[in-house]
């Protein structure tokens, strides 16, 4: 599949799914990337920015199986998994598949459970499969997880450990739309919603075919730069904890993503600089007295491309 193959395919999803979640193509394109890159997404931000429209304007546009699982503080791993069941007519226990089983799964609101149930994801975020009484079970393919967190009402959740967090290749957050924006979505929104209009516009098939190509794109150029980077942030004096290796591997992927995605066979310095705050910043733990100052990850990630120099 060629570079301009491929961005066609890539921009007509964006193009489905911008008719529901008006004015933030950038936050569109960038999950994009991340699905055809092979991994997953995480949105911070507030209720009622339309997080939840965009993992099913997305599932819509892309004509898969969605599921939404609303994360509790009684969720049980096996309300999200599945489990066996014994049947009395047969003898026998019974799989039943829990909601994971589908190829996008919106994880709405996930540091509402405890860390058990949480940590039933590793699993199928990493290894793409479900243990139930100790048979595995392949998850479907393409297999994407978003995953959504409010950044208020912290009250009563349960942080994502560290170990989570790096299973997610970035994390974004969406913001209020523009005054522009808002009056178009609530002409839009008068009878009917935009995203139940969305029809396939791909198959399965051609979204397993467009993460394929994506590999394919050039890197060589920048994978030293993106190893700096990703050192750069373990030796600033106000990060206790640096980004990994799997976040320069995610970094580098999306990348290519995001190149394919605008038609370039090639990863510039530019797409690194853009994607590196959200594939790298939820990775870096702060200082406590740096927090207390005000310091963010992000702030650390920008400062970090800012003493490294860009590759020319």
């Amino acid at each position: 599949m060629n570079p301009d193959e491929l961005s066609q395919k890539a921009q007509r999803i964006v193009e489905a799914v911008e008719t529901a979640v008006v004015g933030k193509r950038e936050v569109i394109e960038i999950a994009l990337a991340v699905l055809i890159s092979g991994g997953h997404l995480l949105i911070e931000d507030i209720p009622g920015v339309g997080k939840t429209t965009l993992a099913k304007a997305l599932a819509r546009a892309l004509g898969l199986s969605f599921k939404r699982i609303q994360f509790t503080p009684d969720l049980l791993p096996s309300d999200i998994t599945g489990s066996s069941i014994y049947n009395q007519k047969t003898g026998e226990f019974e799989v039943r598949q829990g909601p994971v089983f589908a190829n996008i799964v919106l994880a709405d609101e996930i540091n509402r459970t405890t860390p058990k149930t949480q940590a039933a994801l590793l699993e199928c975020m990493e290894e793409r499969q479900v243990t139930i009484d100790g048979a595995a079970y392949p998850l479907p393919s393409p297999f994407f997880v978003i995953a959504t967190q409010n950044s208020v009402e912290m009250a009563g959740t349960y942080p994502l450990p560290e170990a989570q967090l790096d299973r997610f290749a970035a994390r974004v957050g969406i913001g209020y739309p523009d005054r522009a924006a808002e009056a178009k979505i609530l002409t839009m929104q008068r009878h009917t919603r935009p995203v139940d209009a969305i029809t396939p516009v791909l198959s399965a098939a051609e979204i397993l075919q467009l993460q394929n190509a994506v590999r394919d794109v050039y890197t060589r150029d920048v994978e030293n730069y993106i190893v700096d980077i990703v050192g750069m942030t373990r030796s600033l004096p106000s990060v206790a904890l640096g980004a990994s290796t799997r976040g320069a591997q995610h970094l580098l992927h999306v990348c290519q993503a995001w190149a394919a995605l605008h038609g370039r066979a090639h990863v510039i310095p530019d797409d690194v600089k853009l994607l590196a705050p959200c594939t790298l910043a939820h990775r870096i733990i702060v200082r406590p007295e740096q927090r207390v100052r005000g310091v963010t990850a992000a702030a650390c990630v920008q400062e970090a491309l800012g003493r490294v120099a860009v590759p020319v």
